[in-house]
């Protein structure tokens, strides 16, 4: 039997039927949120594996002609902006809705940025598309992963092993997104394939009310209640800052050039402020302001991560188009699908991998050592790379594509399941949802960072881009093994 979340300091809360059931050993609001996620997923990837070409692609192949480069920061800013806005999902969740229902409505959202993204023309659409779609997603992406870390108790060593069945959800949405809007986006048009997508979110939220009641009361409650005093001075924040955003992209300050540039730079402030804020209230114990201590090496760690992660979407779309081989027994198959071809590795490796953790319990390596092995192995994946630069024009085979994404799901899989369990509980009481939101700043800035070093790959000096990329993260590993027992001190307790 499963039993409910508290964490230390607490008292134990009365308890759930819903955390009662389990199903594979896992409690049964699992199912609920693994498939939420997958949808979310399928529509997510199934949009941003296509939008990079929809931005450079010339009118006549039915893009918008936007300079590749520019086009490639665009994305990455896009994706940076989607973590971004996982703070504002996180607060609402922790001071207005709880996080249940922020799931929910987050979803509600996503969908209609992809309508709009499937029926408005030219970079309008692309406009309101993508900023509903990031608002959306920071608002179910933080609250669903934080959601999923409230059945597990701090100490239940099944955990990892939930987080990683959770991830199994996530990257079976990535394989099959990818798959179909590109076939649909080549066959009838990027507006088709933008289309699916919103079909995908309107199923996971069809599920989701379903199946709602799996998760009982977990989520329900809103852990620190916004006062009225409190939310006046928040909104007239917010409208500040859209006059601030207004006023620099009419000066010429933010624009489409460098818009990854500042999408990074606003990360890194806001993640400061959070670290700041959170170190500093009243509301955080003392042994919650060491877990948050020890949470600030693994947070740069997952940014230099996700930096080559994410470049599946920038860089590697444009090596996808224009050097990979596609052909697969006389037939060629979209560029696009390289978006799908590391979720293959995932959903294959995800059982394995939980079943290791679940096996291994306590006597599993700690999380820094893991989220080291997670940075290094990206790292190696990238200097495979740099071998296949002898290759001229579009020969490279994709079975050695194939091989080396697995390198990225063997990476993936020991840091990024590992990453949003640990964040579910090293965060303060007050701040849990709010915590994964400071999760995924990391993520953003790794992305956002990801649409910047795009700019630096030319096909002739690839070799020379896979090899400082990846020994960049060769050293970035490396450090956090020498941290490695500090971060564990720090941990106090959580494993």
């Amino acid at each position: 039997m499963s039993t409910q979340h508290t964490r230390l300091g607490d008292q134990p809360e009365p308890a759930d039927p819903a955390s009662e059931r389990t199903l594979f050993g896992h409690p049964i609001g699992l199912t609920n949120l693994f498939g939420v996620e997958l949808w979310e997923r399928f529509s997510f990837y199934g949009m941003l594996t296509i939008l990079g070409y929809y931005l450079y692609y010339t009118a006549a192949d039915g893009g918008l002609g936007i300079e590749q480069s520019t086009a490639l920061g665009i994305v990455g800013a896009y994706g940076g902006l989607v973590y971004l806005s996982t703070v504002l999902g996180g607060w609402i969740a922790d001071r207005v809705l709880g996080m249940e229902r922020t799931v929910f409505y987050g979803g509600v959202v996503v969908m209609a940025g992809h309508l709009a993204l499937a029926v408005l023309p030219g970079l309008a659409g692309v406009g309101v598309g993508l900023v509903l779609v990031a608002l959306g997603s920071g608002a179910l992406k933080a609250n669903a992963s934080s959601l999923l870390g409230t059945l597990y108790a701090p100490s239940d060593a099944r955990v990892d092993g939930g987080f990683t069945l959770f991830y199994l959800g996530i990257n079976i949405g990535a394989f099959t997104g990818p798959l179909l809007t590109g076939l649909l986006q080549r066959e009838w048009g990027f507006h088709v394939g933008f289309g699916a997508a919103a079909v995908g979110m309107a199923l996971g939220l069809t599920q989701y009310v379903i199946f709602r009641r799996n998760l009982g009361t977990h989520g329900r409650e809103v852990p620190n209640p916004v006062t009225r005093a409190e939310l006046r001075p928040v909104l007239i924040g917010v409208a500040v800052a859209a006059v601030v955003v207004g006023l620099a992209i009419w000066a010429g300050w933010i624009t489409l050039d460098n818009l990854s540039d500042v999408t990074t730079g606003v990360i890194v402030v806001a993640s400061i402020a959070y670290f700041t804020v959170m170190l500093t209230s009243a509301k955080v114990n003392p042994v919650e302001r060491t877990r948050v201590v020890a949470f600030i090496p693994l947070f740069l760690a997952n940014a230099v991560f996700w930096s080559l992660f994410q470049q599946m979407f920038t860089m590697l779309a444009v090596y996808s188009d224009e050097r990979v081989d596609w052909r697969i027994f006389g037939w060629e198959a979209p560029a696009s699908w390289i978006g799908s071809v590391e979720p293959v590795w995932i959903i294959a490796l995800s059982p394995l991998f939980a079943l290791l953790w679940t096996k291994l319990g306590n006597r599993a390596p700690s999380t820094p050592i893991k989220f080291a092995l997670g940075v290094i192995g990206m790292g190696v994946a990238f200097w495979l790379f740099a071998l296949l630069s002898g290759f001229e024009g579009k020969t490279v085979p994709v079975l050695a594509v194939f091989a080396i994404l697995g390198g990225f799901a063997i990476s993936e899989l020991l840091l990024s399941p590992i990453g949003l369990a640990v964040t579910t509980h090293l965060a303060p009481a007050a701040f849990r949802s709010q915590m994964m939101a400071l999760y995924f700043f990391s993520v953003g800035i790794g992305t956002s960072m990801a649409g910047t070093l795009a700019r630096y790959y030319s096909p002739d000096s690839e070799g020379t881009y896979f090899g400082v990329s990846g020994a960049a993260a060769i050293a970035a590993g490396l450090v956090v093994v020498a941290c490695a027992p500090w971060i564990t001190r720090r941990m106090q307790g959580v494993h």
